[in-house]
């Protein structure tokens, strides 16, 4: 079942065209990813997609709702994160708990939920002496409020340490447990991997590859690297023999045999065993999502995320 349905979308600030022609769905119960560097246009695409901005061109239905024309019916079944939430630092972390709390016709006990993001420790603490990670489960709390069906987090983990990122991840995880829907943005290829279900990967507001993280990385064509050790010297030719195996490449005594496909690391295995070819330190190095990303775009993504 798809809740999510985006056509075509345009959105232009004067002569900038921040999303260029973007189409994608998401379907019930998975975690949808939004990938690109700053500036690609995820923000953009998550604030038309809630109703915050008004799209230039192209439709969008969330829970068959029109964000643009129906935003408080949305927000009524929505939970959203956006990435330059604030609040003030001299309120108790329970009082702004509260606050929301009133905003919403049934909403859920924030004290379980609480306890649900281990910060129930934290209840009285004031905003503005929490940690990064804690000011982010924060954030996700308030989002969940009202029990939505769908949840968009923009940019959860920038300036997180790799710990805390890890850690929200598993929050992320449960969301997707406890059935609901995720839409997230991100700009770190790793997190992406590990989240979504699937995901569009965007660059100057345009998609460029959309599908699973299998299926993105597959469209690529990019080398499966087996490299070994090995003493022998003449095994360059007999090993490019081997089928699917696109090149070798022997330094100071360790082989790199690049791959088109899984099938030629056994076939290579297997020939060498026969042969009896003495080697140590196998090691099969597979591409990942950000290869992927460089070989789409020719670009490198800082840990900032700028290009």
């Amino acid at each position: 079942m798809k809740v999510i349905k985006v056509s075509s979308l345009v959105k232009n600030y004067g002569n900038t065209k921040a999303v260029r022609d973007i189409s994608f769905s998401v379907s019930k119960g998975e975690i949808f990813g939004i990938v690109g560097p700053n500036g690609a246009g995820k923000t953009t695409t998550i604030e038309c997609m809630i109703g915050l901005k008004k799209p230039s061109s192209g439709s969008i239905t969330v829970l068959e709702i029109n964000p643009s024309k129906q935003r408080s019916d949305l927000f009524e079944r929505i939970g959203v994160q956006l990435q330059e939430a604030s609040y003030q630092n001299k309120i108790k972390v329970w009082e702004l708990c509260q606050m929301y709390s009133s905003i919403y016709k049934n909403p859920i006990d924030y004290e379980v939920l609480l306890e649900k993001l281990d910060i129930a420790d934290k209840r009285n603490s004031y905003y503005g002496n929490l940690s990064g990670g804690q000011k982010q489960k924060i954030s996700i709390l308030l989002a969940l409020l009202h029990n939505p069906e769908i949840v968009f987090l923009d940019e959860l983990t920038t300036g997180l340490d790799p710990k805390s990122r890890r850690t929200m991840w598993e929050y992320i995880k449960k969301l997707k447990a406890d059935g609901r829907t995720v839409i997230l943005t991100t700009h770190y290829m790793e997190e992406a991997e590990q989240l979504c279900d699937e995901l569009c990967i965007v660059d100057q507001g345009k998609i460029v590859a959309i599908g699973s993280v299998a299926e993105v990385i597959d469209s690529c064509s990019l080398d499966i690297v087996t490299s070994f050790n090995s003493e022998n010297e003449d095994l360059e030719t007999l090993i490019s023999s081997v089928d699917h195996v696109k090149g070798v490449e022997r330094l100071n005594g360790t082989y790199n045999v690049y791959c088109s496909n899984e099938r030629a690391i056994s076939l290579i295995i297997c020939l060498m065993e026969e042969r009896k070819v003495s080697y140590t330190n196998l090691n099969i190095t597979r591409p990942t999502l950000e290869d992927a990303y460089i070989k789409l775009t020719g670009n490198v993504i800082k840990e900032d995320g700028n290009v």
